[in-house]
């Protein structure tokens, strides 16, 4: 796990820059959407939503963005067309890759997608032919560098949790997609912050490639990750750290 737990830290300063670029609101709008989406527009009921909400206020998202973004993702905003699909498509060396997307505009979504994969190599793929390399679960990162993992395990096994894990000194927490909302909760109840969670594609089996082959897939990975559409991409790729240390510095 380590990999993706650093696979995550270079998402993160992404992130950051993104936030000096201004596009953090995009981002954040779809994080709401996606929320209100999946568990309703109730704040107090739905904590996916709640987190999002909270993550749009601290970095000032003006109220009318967040109500919007919360009436597309109830289907609540007349006009509004948007639709969540999931696209399959192969990497370098047949990588497997999911990319999530919530699009008012399949074509154009579809073709800018194109477009990376013939930049670095891949393909689009039919539907159904990678989907099965992967299973949903959910992911929660837990806030803080001093927690004791026995208790954190404690409460996210009682909840339902299939496995946590100490990732560089950073707990995560990994559930079944049933049990996803439960264990988020009763982490909360039980005094931790929650400083990432989501519903995420992940790979049952991992694949190995070269490292220059990893770097492009990786590539492929982070560009896709960049189209305002696109709400997650998840691979099969074996993310060594020989291969991510290439990636961030070339």
């Amino acid at each position: 796990m380590s990999g993706h737990s650093k696979w995550s830290t270079i998402k993160r300063k992404k992130g950051a820059e993104d936030a000096k670029r201004g596009k953090i609101f995009t981002r954040i709008g779809r994080d709401i959407v996606q929320a209100a989406r999946e568990g309703g527009g109730d704040e107090t009921a739905n904590a996916k939503l709640r987190m999002a909400v909270q993550k749009a206020r601290a970095a000032n998202m003006p109220k009318e963005n967040i109500e919007r973004a919360i009436l597309k993702g109830t289907g609540k905003l007349e006009g509004d067309t948007t639709e969540e699909i999931n696209f399959e498509a192969y990497g370098v060396e047949g990588v497997g890759i999911v990319i999530d997307v919530l699009t008012d505009n399949k074509n154009r979504t579809l073709g800018e997608m194109k477009r990376i994969f013939n930049k670095f190599g891949g393909s689009m793929a039919s539907v159904g032919s990678v989907l099965w390399q992967f299973e949903r679960k959910g992911w929660i990162v837990l806030a803080g560098d001093s927690l004791n993992f026995d208790e954190v395990f404690l409460v996210a096994a009682e909840a339902g949790a299939d496995d946590v894990v100490d990732e560089d000194g950073t707990i995560v927490v990994f559930t079944p997609r049933e049990l996803f909302a439960a264990v988020e909760e009763a982490l909360t109840e039980a005094g931790y912050e929650i400083d990432e969670s989501e519903l995420k594609w992940m790979a049952k089996n991992e694949t190995e490639v070269p490292v220059e082959k990893a770097i492009q897939n990786l590539r492929i990975m982070s560009e896709l990750e960049e189209l305002d559409d696109v709400q997650g991409v998840a691979s099969n790729l074996m993310m060594t750290d020989e291969a991510l240390s290439a990636f961030e510095t070339a």
